[in-house]
């Protein structure tokens, strides 16, 4: 029997979007159903409501989410009614190339639900990331539920769903910084401040937070960050090379995804150094170098991908970092909100006048 629930749903491209009447089936093979407890508002949400990740409308939003398990399908192990979950977005299948070559960060055949939770006249949703949390229950496959220590607020907690393992994995991870290391973050919202947090707990000795705007500079600071440099009227390449003996910073990450801020982070390294790029580029950005540049400088230039992580592995390690008091979770979550108030919450994301909104029900 369907489960009726409230839920927000982005119904056509740049609309506003809207708390609508959802059904929720009962999870079947493989599936779980979960009882939302609370979600983030991530700037992927707003992709997805602007038409820049695909045209599948309607979407259900809502992605980064903790809750409780309330009931699982046939041959689901490992979880029960009740268990304490976050949501992740990537369900390593086990069985594709990388999996079987010892990769399953990179699985290319992550699972979700394989059933539709659909508008209240069959009309089937399409969820953020393969999860739509901005909605009182949600279906998702069992491997996207990773169990975590119940002590965890699900406000903070709900946050290592997506912005906070795709940051501290991009420096834990992609970047691997190291102990001794010189880190500049570019871009110091949710995720970028996530990097600073990762660098300083991987043991890096100066981690430099770039960006244009003092207040969210201000805010690094609380995550990890030893320096800052606004980059509005500062050249940010000069200002991190002045601060790391004239050479570049060892590691680099772009928390922004633009071709400006991407050109910035490459010349901001120092010779060898690793360039990592978290922030996710719209699809029509085009980036140019000079040929001789990339040969030149050697080192590495990657992307990461939710931070490289393996959500069974690295969720309940920030968890209990967090409850620990290394991985302050909390400082992430700016305000709390309703679900009526998603649209007004991406007001504010574009203003820069949170780090995280979040729902909580």
């Amino acid at each position: 029997m369907p489960h009726e629930v409230h839920a927000v749903v982005a119904a056509k491209q740049g609309a506003p979007v809207e708390l609508q009447t959802i059904l929720v089936p009962d999870p079947g093979p493989g599936e779980v159903l979960v009882a939302v407890q609370a979600c983030g508002v991530c700037h992927t949400d707003l992709h997805y409501r602007d038409g820049a990740i695909n045209d599948e409308f309607p979407f259900l939003l809502g992605h980064e989410a903790a809750g409780v398990i309330e009931s699982v399908g046939p041959g689901v192990t490992g979880l029960d009614p009740g268990d304490y979950v976050v949501l992740a977005w990537r369900a390593p299948c086990g069985n594709c190339r990388s999996c079987r070559r010892g990769r399953p960060w990179y699985c290319f055949d992550s699972g979700n639900a394989t059933q539709p939770m659909t508008l209240s006249d069959g009309t089937p949703l399409a969820p953020a990331l393969g999860i739509g949390a901005f909605a009182e229950k949600t279906l998702v496959a069992a491997g996207q539920a990773v169990k975590v220590d119940p002590n965890a607020r699900p406000e903070a907690a709900g946050l290592i769903g997506c912005g906070v393992m795709a940051g501290y994995g991009a420096a834990v991870h992609t970047g691997a910084v190291g102990s001794g290391d010189t880190v500049a973050v570019i871009g110091c919202g949710g995720v970028g401040n996530a990097a600073i947090a990762g660098a300083s707990i991987a043991g890096a000795r100066r981690v430099i937070a770039v960006d244009i705007d003092d207040r969210k500079l201000d805010g690094a600071t609380r995550f990890g960050a030893t320096h800052t440099v606004n980059s509005r009227g500062t050249d940010p390449i000069e200002a991190v090379r002045g601060l790391t003996g004239g050479h570049g910073a060892d590691v680099v990450i772009d928390a922004v995804g633009r071709p400006e801020t991407y050109r910035q982070g490459f010349y901001m390294r120092d010779l060898a150094g690793t360039l990592v790029q978290v922030g996710v580029p719209e699809p029509d950005m085009r980036i140019e170098l000079p040929l001789i540049d990339l040969f030149s400088r050697g080192g590495a230039l990657k992307s990461s991908w939710y931070g490289d992580c393996l959500p069974s592995r690295d969720f309940p390690v920030l968890i209990d970092r967090y409850l620990s008091g290394r991985l302050d979770l909390g400082g992430f979550v700016t305000e709390t909100i309703a679900l009526d108030e998603v649209e007004s919450a991406f007001d504010k994301m574009r203003d820069g006048r949170v780090l995280r909104s979040v729902v909580v029900l």
